[in-house]
C-alpha cells in the first residue's frame, strides 16, 4: 500500500463498492470487504488465479503489463503486487473501469485504467513485456483479428491467455495441407472448432464464440504465439514469435480468389 493512501473505514469501503453496482471480480478490499462474495463461480477469479499463478513470473520488477479486458482489475492488481513498473488496464465498459479504479485506490496500488477496445491497441503506440488477455476472446465479434492486433502492436514477449472452452479436449494433429475433397476430419472431435452463438449463452448477448481446446491453441499459433505451457485447462502462457504467415502481414499475400 502506498504511504500516501488514507485507509477508509470498512463500512465506507463497503458502501462505495456497493454503489458501483454488481462486480464480476471478487476482490478483497481489506477490512473484511469483498466485492462479490456470492459469486456463482465461487471466489472468482482468485480461485482460477491460484491454479496458474506459478506459471507467471513472480518478479515483474521493471516490467510493463497490459491487461486487456481488465474488468474489475483483479489481474492488474496481482501484476502490480509482483512489482511491475507499470500496469495499464483497459476495458470498454465504463462500469468495470470505475470498479477497477476504486479497487486500486482502496488498496493503494498505482495502476492506470483506460477505456479502450482490443481493436484499438495499436493506438497505444507501445509494446508491453506481459499482455494479459483473460476471458475476452469469446466476447468478440472478430476474435482472430484481436489476436493478430495484439501480436502486431501490443505484445513484446509474454501473452497470458484464457478463454472459456466447450467441446472435446482432444487435439487433432494438423497436416500441412488438406485436399479439397478431404472432409471427414471436420467431424472428428479434435478438429479446431470455433462455435458461433447467434443469440445468447449463459444469458449474455456478448458471448459470440466458444472455441474447443484445439481451436484455442490453433488460433494462438496462427497469430504468432508459441505456447510455452498450459498451467490450467483454459489458460495458456505464450511467447510472441513470428507469425506463420510472415512478419508485418495480417494475412499472407494471395492471388485473386473466388
Amino acid at each position: 500500500m502506498s504511504s500516501s493512501t488514507v485507509r477508509l473505514p470498512p463500512d465506507e469501503i463497503r458502501r462505495r463498492a456497493a454503489a458501483l453496482g454488481d462486480w464480476f471480480h471478487n476482490i478483497d478490499l481489506g477490512g473484511g470487504v469483498r466485492t462479490a462474495p456470492d459469486h456463482f463461480l465461487g471466489d472468482y477469479p482468485a480461485v482460477k488465479w491460484r491454479s496458474f499463478a506459478d506459471a507467471v513470473p513472480a518478479d515483474l520488477t521493471g516490467k510493463t503489463v497490459l491487461d486487456i479486458g481488465c474488468n474489475g482489475g483483479f489481474y492488474s492488481m496481482e501484476m502490480k503486487k509482483r512489482g511491475a513498473a507499470r500496469v495499464l488496464g483497459v476495458d470498454w465498459d465504463e462500469d468495470y473501469l470505475a470498479q477497477a479504479r476504486f479497487a486500486a485506490e482502496v488498496t493503494g496500488l498505482d495502476i492506470e485504467f483506460r477505456k479502450l477496445s482490443v481493436y484499438d491497441v495499436g493506438g497505444l503506440g507501445e509494446r508491453f513485456d506481459v499482455v494479459l488477455f483473460m476471458g475476452v476472446l469469446y466476447h468478440l465479434r472478430h476474435p482472430l483479428l484481436a489476436l493478430d492486433l495484439i501480436h502486431e502492436h501490443a505484445a513484446r514477449d509474454l501473452l497470458v491467455f484464457q478463454s472459456m472452452h466447450r467441446g472435446a479436449e482432444e487435439v487433432e494433429p494438423a497436416r500441412e495441407d488438406y485436399d479439397f475433397w478431404d472432409m471427414e476430419q471436420f467431424d472428428r472431435p479434435g478438429w479446431p472448432k470455433l462455435h458461433f452463438i447467434e443469440r445468447r449463452y449463459s444469458n449474455d448477448a456478448t458471448n459470440w464464440w466458444v472455441p474447443n481446446r484445439a481451436c484455442a491453441e490453433a488460433m494462438l499459433r496462427s497469430a504468432g504465439f508459441e505456447i510455452l505451457g498450459r498451467p490450467e485447462a483454459e489458460v495458456y502462457v505464450c511467447r510472441r514469435t513470428a507469425p506463420p504467415h510472415g512478419p508485418g502481414a495480417v494475412y499472407p499475400a494471395k492471388g485473386p480468389r473466388a
